[in-house]
């Protein structure tokens, strides 16, 4: 297999966990690479575990591992730019019951993306990949798998096993080997009024994590 782009680990100005430092959503996914059950269990329960506003637990996922009904589904509802995603081991459909009124409704938006990060990482610590996607149709989602009023599909998950990036799409190949990048702490977080860099330890980010 050839080596996926460059090192993806994030730059931290100080150490992070090295799961969430080595997190990203690569593109290229083995078709040949089954995931266990014990593997989706663990992404499930992982999901199933993230933070709930007021114990709400609105969070609901539908899972489709690669040959049966559900994934196929799940794969025809995908948009064509995210057809990559049909090599994955499993396709995970995130949805989440947004309540009786819009304060419940954003909460419940918190909750499923919280539930996507926590995914995301186990599947990290597993040496699996992950790619939450939100260009899909979410109504045929609603229809094939009859997911009722007042819960909204958010998004679906591929996940599975790098693949060999000699053989990706090239368009796919120079999307995952742009480099990695977020604003600076000092235009995200701020103390005293908005726009008022929080004091911070000064440095140069480094990478930190898993190679």
């Amino acid at each position: 297999m050839a080596d996926p782009p460059t090192d993806r680990t994030a730059q931290t100005r100080v150490p992070i966990h090295p799961d969430l430092a080595a997190r990203w959503s690569p593109r290229a996914f083995d078709p040949a690479a089954a995931l266990a059950d014990e593997e989706v269990t663990a992404l499930l329960e992982a999901a199933r575990w993230a933070a709930t506003w007021g114990a709400r637990q609105p969070v609901r996922f539908v899972v489709g591992r690669r040959g049966d009904p559900t994934f196929t589904a799940l794969a025809a509802a995908l948009k064509r730019g995210n057809s990559y995603a049909h090599a994955a081991g499993a396709l995970i459909l995130v949805c989440a019951d947004e309540g009786e009124d819009d304060r419940t409704a954003h909460y419940a938006a918190l909750d499923a993306g919280a539930a996507i990060a926590n995914l995301s990482v186990e599947a990290v610590s597993r040496r699996l990949i992950a790619h939450p996607m939100a260009g899909f149709d979410a109504d045929a989602a609603r229809r094939d798998f009859g997911v009722p009023e007042g819960v909204r599909p958010y998004a679906v998950v591929a996940v599975g096993s790098l693949g060999d990036y000699a053989g990706a799409d090239e368009k796919i190949v120079e999307r995952d080997s742009l480099p990695r990048r977020r604003l600076p702490l000092e235009e995200i977080a701020f103390a005293g009024a908005w726009g008022k860099p929080v004091l911070l330890p000064e440095g140069v980010e480094r990478r930190h994590g898993m190679p």
